[in-house]
């Protein structure tokens, strides 16, 4: 069964977040920290803040483009949630 997952990076050196969506947030956090993604690329190190496990890739994909328009407050909030694997 492929499990689908929504993700935030935080980047100290930049105070940036990047939300994101993956079958494997820790593989992609390698990616990002090893600077395969051009968004990301010479804003690392990425911290993983938040991930979050949905039902379907529908479903996460969803809730990434809900996430890429949210403002910091309400990520703040966010990472103090039950839905958030990043504890």
């Amino acid at each position: 069964m492929i499990r689908h997952y929504v993700y935030i990076i935080y980047s100290p050196s930049h105070d940036v977040y990047y939300k994101g969506y993956s079958t494997d947030y820790l593989w992609r956090l390698e990616q990002h920290n090893a600077g395969k993604t051009t968004y990301t690329k010479n804003k690392g190190p990425w911290k993983l803040v938040y991930a979050e496990e949905l039902g379907s890739k529908k479903e996460a994909l969803i809730k990434e483009k809900m996430l890429k328009r949210q403002h910091r407050q309400y990520l703040l909030w966010l990472f103090k949630q039950k839905t958030n694997l990043i504890r």
